[in-house]
């Protein structure tokens, strides 16, 4: 068993995908918490995707999953927060790269994107790579401060 702690979340358009990623976790014996959705019923995508993410910044849990139609949605929503680097991967090679070169520590996946064996793979690779360090750390690190210093500026009232 991994000592990654995996949260995974979506929307109705990601529902069924978001089950069999779950099962598929499951068996390869991931920690996984599923946040929701918990039916195929029409919802608002922005309060899952936050669901995740407070499961990230303040239990410290190692990488979320969200999955909605595009991946689009959830990237947008995650993204908004210091310290999280979502990555809409509709291949293994993209979630390969994000993980290396960019740290992401979120993936997004659209279930109207990718099939079932597709999304398997990209979701591998994700969990499977490691962060390169080096001349992308200091990259990383930019971003963090950037989305730091304009969250306290938006939040201090400047």
């Amino acid at each position: 068993m991994s000592n990654f702690k995996i949260v995974i979340a979506s929307d109705h358009a990601g529902f069924k995908l978001k089950g069999l990623i779950f099962d598929f976790l499951k068996e390869k014996n991931y920690y996984i918490v599923d946040v929701g959705v918990n039916t195929g019923e029409s919802v608002d995508y922005p309060i899952f995707a936050l669901k995740l993410v407070e499961k990230i910044i303040y239990e410290k849990f190692t990488y979320g999953i969200l999955i909605c139609g595009t991946g689009v949605g959830m990237a947008i929503v995650a993204n908004k927060f210091p310290g999280i680097r979502a990555a809409n991967c509709s291949n293994s090679y993209t979630a390969k790269m994000s993980r290396m070169h960019n740290n992401a520590n979120i993936l997004c996946i659209g279930e109207r994107v990718v099939g079932d064996g597709m999304a398997k793979d990209i979701v591998d690779v994700f969990l499977s790579t490691n962060f390169e360090g080096g001349r992308h750390s200091n990259r990383v690190k930019l971003i963090d401060e950037v989305a730091i210093k304009y969250w306290n500026e938006f939040l201090g009232g400047k």
